[in-house]
């Protein structure tokens, strides 16, 4: 796909997504909500994929506030709603167990729209920074934090599974790290021992750290990523031999159903993942 005059992707030969990859289906989260009884407004959709919408809020002050709901449309005849139910439990349940914890976002309370609770709804509290750059040249300050903060996950009993994607890791306002998106943490069952299963997961975060580490910042962390390669731990190979054809299938399809084009990756999507995006930050002029 040829790129725009500012060296972006154009995305003018692609569609949005249609109805039956998208978490609401023809819906769009909605203009007012509540968020632990509050009017909240709607400011900006950041991301509507097939798993869930992200969305800006802002309060009654102006203050903002993430809102994620997660998917309640069928997919195509199949009933998706209980899916929706469940990792929005699941994201919940994670932060209320990492609360407190310096790079966990806040929890912000109850998503209603005058009614119930909306029970495949998150609000938490906004995060100012921006998603970790590829090879952004952080403070020296950054990773030996982000490897704190992992750490005291694991001793709650918590993994975080997701941290491949550097667009989970926020740099805040002040070069601290921050890590978003718990949709498919895992929070260990207090009666299951930590045993080998727990150290494949925990130790696969510790991996996909020192990844990022060795591209951002390979004169602190005293491995490149050459080495890394060949140190890959035995699960995460045995994980790629899946994920990887799952993955091209997925690109496929997309591109198929014309969503993506070219190889399909992320960033030809007229509605691109917050892999590209700036998620964290308010757009301008934004109300």
């Amino acid at each position: 796909m040829p790129a725009s005059t500012d060296g972006r992707i154009a995305v003018k030969t692609v569609r949005s997504r249609p109805s039956w990859l998208r978490a609401l289906g023809e819906e769009s989260p909605p203009e007012q909500l509540q968020i632990a009884g509050a009017r909240h407004t709607l400011s900006e959709v950041y991301k509507h994929d097939s798993w869930a919408a992200t969305a800006l809020y802002r309060g009654p002050d102006g203050t903002p506030r993430i809102v994620k709901i997660h998917r309640k449309a069928p997919l195509l005849f199949i009933p998706m709603r209980w899916l929706g139910r469940r990792t929005a439990r699941n994201e919940r349940r994670l932060l209320e167990t990492l609360a407190g914890l310096d790079g966990i976002p806040a929890l912000a309370g109850e998503v209603d729209q005058g009614g119930p609770a909306m029970d495949n709804a998150v609000a938490r509290e906004f995060v100012p920074g921006h998603p970790l750059g590829a090879r952004e040249a952080v403070p020296d300050s950054f990773f030996p934090a982000l490897q704190s903060l992992l750490d005291a996950m694991h001793a709650r009993r918590t993994v975080y599974v997701d941290l491949h994607k550097r667009e989970n890791v926020i740099v805040g306002d002040g070069s601290q790290p921050c890590l978003i998106d718990f949709q498919i943490s895992l929070l260990w069952p207090s009666w299951l021992p930590r045993g080998a299963l727990f150290r494949i997961f925990s130790r696969s975060d510790d991996y996909h750290l020192m990844k990022h580490w060795a591209r951002c910042r390979p004169d602190q962390c005293g491995v490149d990523t050459a080495a890394l390669q060949r140190r890959i731990p035995w699960w995460i190979r045995a994980h790629r031999l899946v994920a990887r054809p799952f993955r091209e299938l997925r690109r496929r399809i997309l591109v198929l159903v014309g969503v993506r084009s070219g190889k399909g990756r992320v960033e030809t999507e007229a509605f691109a993942e917050h892999a590209l995006r700036d998620i964290t930050q308010p757009r301008s002029g934004a109300a």
